[in-house]
């Protein structure tokens, strides 16, 4: 098994993801005594570059022109972009990537990867497909914090293709990167799930700030729209493109939501106490279910 600080780790796209995995990686593994591992990252704007050189995270950086010459550096390699821009890049890079190398990357959404997983593929070279499940609500290299992933889970949709040592191997990584909880299902139960738990979600934070007809509003609150609206702070081109990328799903959350909000609006106008009650308690109950489930497989 290879040994994790004697590995080169490539991260293209120096965002609030990307920036938190560089110094995940700088802090939890780089560090160790005898490391031997570089970062190497690269990225389309310039200023994250020489922020990130300036603070001992990355080893060496390259701007997006110059990606062909660090990729076959790497023996992982993070592609952290929006989701078709990763699929294009997977494929206008696949005879550049290290022979033997991890590629993986961060995606919201996994089903747009089955179909053109031939064109992607190289014998010599592993893609497996991931999801660190954590961040923070604001963006840019600035943000960036390896503490985002403690304690989180991270899924894994491992393929046919992907060679067991690689897996176990990733699973090392992002266990020692900080993440608590190891998930593997496959991308359409991803993209099922996380259509509920993440997008659903967004679209409801969202929904809740635009009804707002009062924007002062917030004058009398005490916690509880902030906790449900944190998230609103949205990244808009990257969320419009995993709502529809998974539009299928989520359209199918959405109509569920609609008609519980249906029935508690029913409840509400009718005076209808006993069955809202019921409700409540049900939810009440399901809630403390939810909060008790942890899937780990490593």
């Amino acid at each position: 098994m290879k040994n994790l600080k004697d590995l080169n780790y490539g991260i293209v796209g120096l965002g609030i993801m990307g920036g938190s995995i560089a110094k995940a990686v700088r802090q939890n593994i780089l560090s160790q005594n005898g490391a031997k591992g570089k970062i190497f990252v690269c990225n389309r704007s310039t200023a994250c570059l020489s922020q990130a050189k300036n603070e001992g995270v990355a080893d060496f950086t390259f701007t997006s022109d110059e990606v062909s010459k660090m990729i076959p550096e790497c023996d992982i390699l993070y592609v952290c972009l929006y989701p078709h821009a990763t699929l294009d890049f997977l494929i206008e890079h696949k005879n550049e990537f290290k022979s033997g190398a991890i590629v993986t990357d961060i995606s919201g959404v996994k089903g747009i990867f089955e179909s053109s997983l031939p064109q992607m593929l190289r014998p010599d070279v592993d893609f497996i497909i991931g999801h660190p499940m954590a961040g923070g609500e604001k963006e840019g290299y600035a943000n960036s914090d390896a503490k985002f992933f403690i304690n989180h889970n991270y899924i894994l949709c491992p393929q046919d293709f992907n060679k067991p040592e690689n897996l176990e191997l990733m699973k090392d990584f992002v266990t020692a990167i900080g993440f608590s909880r190891i998930t593997e299902t496959t991308t359409d139960t991803h993209d099922y799930k996380i259509g509920f738990t993440s997008q659903l979600c967004h679209v409801i934070a969202s929904a809740l700030v635009e009804s707002a007809e009062d924007p002062e509003i917030t004058a009398f609150g005490g916690g509880s729209f902030e906790d449900l609206t944190r998230i609103a702070m949205i990244n808009a081109p990257l969320w419009t493109e995993l709502f529809i990328s998974n539009k299928e799903k989520l359209v199918n959350h959405i109509e569920n939501f609609q008609k519980k909000m249906d029935e508690f609006k029913t409840y509400i106008q009718t005076e209808n106490s006993d069955s809202l009650k019921a409700l409540l308690e049900d939810t009440r109950e399901k809630r403390i279910r939810m909060g008790s489930i942890r899937t780990v497989k490593k």
